[in-house]
């Protein structure tokens, strides 16, 4: 009867695949074979996608045999479709085929396992396993026959994953490993596939055979083929290899810097292959300048010499020049860019990456994390914008997609849609925007008490924020982020290897294979980012409404509703402590020990932001409550002290450092417009609510000023407190006018003077001499359109945009400070 109702409902592919998805789901894999066996099968009228879930279903089942008979037929017909061969070779071994994943539709997905985890199944002798093994290579040697001549990878590429698992199954034998990858490159090393093809199984070589490995590779470097084209690709796909393994950590750097003169000679040399390309199709040996800019990046971080990281900006530079569509240059310029404190050129190349559509949401984290804690705030809103925009468009317009896909019974359409919105509608960085929105209008704003208090009328006081961050949101969060376009020195936004020392024996290899692990890390910041900033909007609406209730004249008659913002915000207090790393007491006690000279500040550790939002905050909640011990008599001063004392010294001991804010990466211009943009910014709306407190209803000011006012102790405090944010503002203030003072001439000359050395042994500034050397290329070499781009190009120019960027950053920096400072001193005027 279900078997008569089935076959009646299933009119099309698209249907039949769904039920046997279902049934697939449902682990009723025999019942999936019997309706796919039986005449609904017909309806899938391709013969290998039919054998394919065919397979997939036996292979569920348990009936290795028939599947591995099944996708061999299909190895038969299909010879490159490498996922099927590993499906082949799974069931032929039997190994644990849970890595197997197929989507909605039942296509078979690309199978992903560990390789310290792949082994043969236990109840196969080693005769048994010899055998079957055989079998494999006797299939794939019958497959290469039939494919000579073609550039058919599949059946070749074969050979290295039969070799693998020999290894990983303890039969290994001595080079079939290295000659099975020798022959792969001998055949498709000139593919610029090639790298990604055999990026994995590199990483099971043993370090003699990396070493054998690589010296047989740069052999073939000294007799090149025939073909210049060949040649170049075959020597890029070198260059891949020693990066994939990580060579560069680990070679002399005099090494290093001749393999990257020789890299950018290559690349100058062959610019005559792309002379007669259209200006949108990719270049012969573009890939060469990403490298380069990554060994020269290496070198500085090896070396701290700056000049190296210039070379590498210049390099990228030169090639969009003669470019303007590698996405990657752009990608890799928008970091280095950021790092050197140029984040206005970093957004301008981020912009003409042109992201549009689904990139907002997987390729925006290049650059919002760095936009966020800049004083860029209006282009920090328009990214916002633009993000909130295609979010909210997608969302609204995704049900109208799956009505219409239902109704052409494009059932697989359905579920992608539908799973497509869940995914966008649980985003963690659409999450995050929602809540950088409000918070970038609070600190635009906070100048202004009153226009403060109009944001929060419409955030329902901060409170609607706070839901955001539940726990059943926490559960169902989705990371959309694609990190492997990323450099490999910072691969997430929380980490960047520049900004420490370099070590010997760094583990990149170790580092590079654990992504999952480091994803999982990403993830557990992310979440804990998503808590704090939900929490911030409603503390600060709290710590502006409470702070005023310690001044009523008679405090402990306060109204029921003054009680409860106490409560609540002591809870919020604890909740955002637990979230910094410590509970609300154990916080308390380490501010007071770092207020007391007890504790250093480097104890608070690298989240320095938190902790300061934090202790502005417990003062507004303390002035109700006395809870702060001191050593002063009126523990209710001692709270507006401790926030003084923290502001001075961590701002104070970010302006120690002897470097230009700019010169080298790892500035500390971030916290510093951080420091001043939030817990500075807050501290400011706390003094505001106390003054207007402290003022009469209905009347004016009295000439005498608030220190003769109904409390005059807190006035003190005030007065003490606005004394203080004007000097370290002050402070900051000349300390960012001494790096912008210079003329813009002056600023060229001191980045080109980097990218010189006074040893003629030392290689720094060959690359700057092979650019320059290539603007002299004939029109008939390279062609007019080349040779015009490569005349275009120069260093001075570059540097010339960097100090430009530069002072536009600390301009805007500085401009923000001063209108605190403006309002400060209408403040310290008026008490």
């Amino acid at each position: 009867m279900k078997k008569h109702m089935a076959s009646n409902s299933l009119h099309d592919p698209e249907a039949l695949v769904l039920y046997l998805s279902l049934l697939e789901q449902q682990e009723k894999f025999d019942a999936a074979v019997e309706v796919l066996s039986g005449d609904l099968g017909s309806l899938i009228g391709i013969q290998e996608d039919k054998l394919r879930i065919q397979g997939r279903l036996l292979a569920r089942a348990c009936n290795y045999s028939a599947a591995t008979e099944i996708f061999e037929r299909v190895l038969v017909s299909c010879p490159d479709d490498w996922e099927v061969f590993l499906c082949y070779l799974g069931c032929l071994l039997e190994d644990d085929l849970n890595w197997l994943k197929m989507d909605a539709t039942m296509q078979i997905c690309s199978p992903s396992f560990d390789d310290n985890g792949a082994c043969k199944a236990n109840h196969l002798s080693n005769d048994e396993f010899n055998s079957r093994i055989s079998s494999a290579v006797s299939l794939v040697q019958r497959l290469q026959t039939d494919c000579n001549g073609s550039f058919v990878r599949g059946a070749f590429l074969a050979n290295i994953e039969i070799e693998r698992r020999c290894r990983l199954c303890g039969t290994k034998h001595d080079d079939n490993f290295v000659e099975a990858l020798l022959t792969y490159f001998y055949r498709f090393g000139h593919l610029s596939c090639f790298a990604s093809d055999v990026e994995n199984f590199l990483h099971l070589l043993t370090l003699e055979e990396k070493d054998k490995f690589l010296e047989k590779l740069m052999k073939t470097l000294e007799s090149p083929p025939a073909s210049p084209l060949k040649a170049l690709d075959q020597a890029i796909s070198i260059f891949k290899v020693h990066e994939s393994l990580g060579v560069m950590f680990s070679l002399p750097l005099t090494d290093l810097e001749v393999t990257t003169k020789r890299m950018l000679q290559m690349y100058c040399k062959n610019l005559t292959l792309s002379k007669d390309l259209d200006p949108q199709e990719n270049m012969h040996g573009e890939e060469l300048l990403s490298m380069i800019s990554n060994i020269l990046v290496v070198l500085f971080w090896r070396t701290r010499i700056l000049g190296y990281l210039l070379e590498a900006i210049m390099v990228l530079e030169y090639g969009l020049t003669i470019r303007r569509y590698v996405w990657q240059y752009k990608i890799q310029l928008v970091h280095l860019y950021s790092l050197l404190g140029a984040l206005p050129l970093a957004y301008e190349w981020y912009c003409m990456l042109e992201v549009k559509n689904i990139l907002v949401e997987t390729v925006s984290h290049h650059i919002l994390p760095q936009m966020l804690n800049s004083p860029l705030w209006s282009e920090t809103g328009d990214l916002l914008s633009d993000y909130l925009k295609f979010m909210d468009d997608h969302l609204r317009e995704s049900a109208d997609l799956t009505s219409v896909a239902y109704r052409h019974r494009n059932y697989s359409k359905v579920i992608e849609f539908v799973q497509f919105k869940e995914r966008l509608g649980h985003s963690s960085r659409l999450l995050t925007a929602r809540l950088d929105v409000p918070i970038l209008q609070l600190k635009k704003k906070a100048n202004s008490l009153e226009e403060v208090e109009c944001i929060f009328e419409n955030l329902n006081c901060g409170s609607k924020l706070l839901e955001m961050s539940n726990e059943n949101k926490m559960k169902v969060l989705t990371f959309n982020e694609d990190f492997h376009a990323r450099p490999w020195w910072s691969p997430t936004p929380n980490i960047n290897y520049l900004a420490d020392n370099f070590e010997e024996g760094f583990p990149w290899l170790k580092e590079k294979l654990n992504k999952k692990k480091k994803a999982v890390e990403e993830e557990g910041i992310v979440k804990k980012l998503i808590e704090r900033k939900s929490l911030l909007p409603r503390l600060i609406y709290l710590s502006i409404q409470i702070s005023p209730i310690s001044l009523k004249e008679n405090v402990g008659n306060g109204s029921l509703h003054d009680a409860d913002a106490i409560g609540e915000i002591k809870s919020l207090l604890e909740k955002y402590a637990r979230n910094i790393g410590l509970s609300f007491d154990d916080a308390m006690s380490l501010l007071l020990a770092i207020f007391k000279g007890q504790k250093p500040l480097k104890d608070l550790g690298p989240d320095i932001i938190s902790w300061l939002n934090f202790t502005v905050f417990v003062n507004a909640w303390n002035l109700c409550c006395h809870q702060l011990e001191s050593p002063r008599k009126d523990s209710s001063m001692n709270s507006w002290s401790v926030v003084d004392y923290m502001l001075r010294s961590c701002i104070s001991e970010q302006l120690t450092h002897p470097e230009t804010v700019l010169a080298v990466p790892g500035s500390n211009l971030p916290v510093l417009v951080q420091l001043v943009a939030e817990p500075l910014a807050w501290h400011i709306l706390v003094i505001q609510s106390c003054i207007r407190s402290m003022l009469p209803a209905g009347k004016k000011k009295k000439k005498t000023g608030l220190v003769d006012s109904l409390n005059s102790s807190y006035a003190h405090a005030v007065c003490d407190s606005v004394q203080c944010l004007i000097s370290v503002l002050q402070d900051i203030g000349k300390w960012v006018s001494n790096q912008i003072r210079k003329s813009e001439d002056q600023d060229v000359d001191r980045l080109l003077s980097h990218l010189q050395r006074s040893s003629s042994k030392e290689e720094l500034g060959s690359i700057l001499s092979i650019l320059e050397a290539s603007e002299s290329m004939s029109v008939s070499e390279v062609g007019e359109r080349i040779s015009a781009a490569s005349q275009s190009w120069s260093a001075a120019t570059v540097c010339r945009k960097i100090s430009a960027a530069q002072h536009s950053l600390l301009s805007q920096f500085l401009s923000i400070c001063e209108s605190k400072l403006k309002l400060l001193y209408s403040i310290n005027k008026s008490i």
